[in-house]
């Protein structure tokens, strides 16, 4: 496994050091604001081995039905634990691990941990540093909910920013979405950005976006690939993305709507590594 050293790869913060610039978008010929946010002020490395960090992040267990989501709401096969066999911390990285077995019902395990209750903010640059699992049905993710914690907005009005989306049959292509009201499900706003010398199952890249009033920029390895913004929006509809505070989401689901369910060929186990989750401002 390529694990680089810690230390250089905070060298990066030097990369961030620039006021806001123009950037010309070579498809359209529009002008795309660049926000460049250095000042990190939530991190999450990954040094301790064991569960992961209490203070930073929970679980969600199950397979949804206890919220009356079978698979909340997107039809997948996985039941999420809490069990080292599932999710830990090991030589500074975090190891989502999807399996194929018998679990509570379900034949596949998996997990997902997120910062709700514990860390939300709204705008400033989101981004980790994943190697990504490969195989038909695995969904690996890296994405923000709006904060619902009064219980008063339920998604899609709540907002949600999918910063990396992952198809394992398709290990090139990475997926950046919004979704909002009028703009949910199987329509988002969203942009995929494809590899052309490498595969995302073979190194880690480091997925993010940018997220400032009225703008939602998506990069892969600093690369800026998409902007969205209320204009991208349906006529009519709600940008959800300036007044909520949104906390962060790491799972791996496996099958659902957004890709077909594993095959007879898809090797298990699997598993999504993190090396590290910053935000700056």
């Amino acid at each position: 496994m390529n694990f680089i050293n810690k230390n250089k790869s905070k060298l990066r913060l030097s990369i961030f050091a620039f006021a806001i610039i123009l950037f010309s978008n070579c498809e359209n010929g529009e002008t795309q604001t660049v926000t460049t946010k250095s000042e990190l002020v939530w991190a999450d490395e990954f040094e301790t081995d064991g569960a992961p960090d209490s203070n930073k992040w929970t679980f969600d267990i199950g397979d949804g039905t206890a919220q009356g989501i079978p698979g909340w709401g997107n039809n997948e096969l996985q039941y999420y634990s809490d069990r080292p066999e599932n999710i830990v911390v090991k030589n500074g990285m975090l190891h989502i691990t999807a399996n194929r077995e018998t679990f509570m019902g379900s034949n596949y395990t998996s997990a997902k941990i997120l910062t709700k209750g514990l860390y939300g903010t709204k705008y400033g640059r989101f981004e980790a540093r994943i190697k990504l699992p490969w195989g038909k049905g695995l969904w690996p993710a890296f994405w923000m909910l709006g904060d619902d914690s009064n219980g008063t907005v339920t998604w899609p009005n709540i907002g949600e920013i999918d910063i990396m989306e992952y198809r394992g049959q398709q290990p090139t292509i990475t997926h950046g979405s919004v979704h909002g009201p009028g703009y949910s499900g199987a329509t988002p706003i969203t942009k995929s950005y494809e590899l052309t010398n490498d595969r995302f199952d073979t190194d880690f890249h480091i997925f993010g976006i940018e997220w400032g009033e009225n703008y939602i920029n998506y990069y892969v390895d600093d690369v800026l690939y998409n902007q969205i913004t209320p204009a991208d929006l349906p006529e009519g509809a709600n940008w959800v993305f300036n007044s909520n505070q949104f906390y962060i989401i790491l799972n791996m689901a496996v099958g659902g709507n957004f890709l077909e369910n594993p095959g007879s060929n898809t090797v298990f186990p699997q598993t999504m590594i993190v090396d590290y989750v910053r935000v700056y401002k």
